[in-house]
């Protein structure tokens, strides 16, 4: 798990640490030093830290103007023992909430497994961001089919299309175009 690091392709667009308004404002990543791991598995240094001891970040690109943000999720997404979503929801997403943004692509294909416990937090975020959306993209199979046992589909849009985004290939206004773009044809 030490090799698996977050995106860097868009640093030249976006850094959390040097943007004033992240809630990783000046957070320091060392190059070198591995601090983090999830249980016994050392993790890439780059990835930041939320709280828990399962679940890490990358906000990728946040657009304050059209208000969306991309982040990618890695490790173990546990409400159940580690209540995730509320060190997600309480130390970040609430903060971007405060700065505008309301329109969430959430990147999982380094989320190993997922278990659900309250959709309070959920519900919630759903609430708080009454014109937006949250997206689910290319996902594992498995943690979908727990998100829907735990009926997160409610808040958080998944599954079909989303799963099979090439998001690697895309600058962050053209992913964001995209999912959109599919979202409005999804709930229109």
């Amino acid at each position: 798990m030490h090799n698996i690091e977050p995106y860097y392709f868009w640093r030249d667009l976006y850094i959390a640490a040097e943007d004033e308004l992240s809630p990783f404002y000046q957070y320091f990543n060392s190059e070198i030093e591995y601090t983090h791991a999830i249980y016994n598995h050392i993790i890439h240094p780059q990835w930041d830290s939320i709280g828990s001891p399962t679940l890490f970040i990358k906000v990728l690109f946040v657009d304050y103007e059209m208000g969306y943000s991309v982040i990618e999720l890695m490790g173990e997404w546990n409400d159940c023992t580690h209540n995730d979503i509320m060190f997600l929801k309480r130390d970040i997403i609430d903060l971007m909430i405060k700065e505008g943004i309301n329109k969430y692509i959430l990147i999982g294909e380094n989320i190993l497994i997922f278990h659900p416990d309250s959709d309070d937090y959920y519900s919630e975020w759903f609430d708080d961001i009454e014109d937006g959306w949250i997206a689910a993209i290319n996902f594992r199979k498995h943690v979908l089919d727990d998100f829907s046992k735990a009926n997160l589909d409610y808040y958080i849009n998944f599954g079909n299309q989303l799963n099979n985004i090439n998001w690697t290939a895309y600058q962050p206004q053209q992913l964001f175009d995209l999912v959109s773009n599919y979202l409005t044809k999804r709930l229109g």
